[in-house]
């Protein structure tokens, strides 16, 4: 499940995906096969290549891409989530979000 976000943040991040920009998206989220999580910021590019070339700089696999037709994605969440959020300078989705 899903919250915390703004239709509008969520528009523009779709825009952004649709462009073939590398966009980022946090919001709120409950799953119960991830207890100690309680946000996922979704890394999203159309551009596949692109969005492989940029998890790479991070250790991500691309095995891990979510590949949505519309809005192919990475989902980051505990450890890889803030480390990548302070790396790419994205500080206020950390303090919005109060990830740990």
């Amino acid at each position: 499940m899903a919250f915390g976000i703004k239709r509008e943040e969520l528009k523009r991040w779709k825009q952004k995906v649709k462009k073939g920009e590398i966009a980022f998206l946090t919001h709120y989220w409950l799953d119960d096969r991830f207890p100690n999580s309680n946000s996922v910021t979704k890394v999203g590019c159309s551009d596949i290549a692109k969005l492989e070339r940029w998890g790479r700089k991070y250790g991500l696999k691309r095995e891990w891409i979510h590949r949505d037709d519309q809005y192919p994605h990475f989902d980051l969440f505990g450890e890889f989530q803030k480390d990548i959020l302070e790396q790419e300078k994205i500080t206020d989705q950390i303090e919005r979000f109060q990830i740990k």
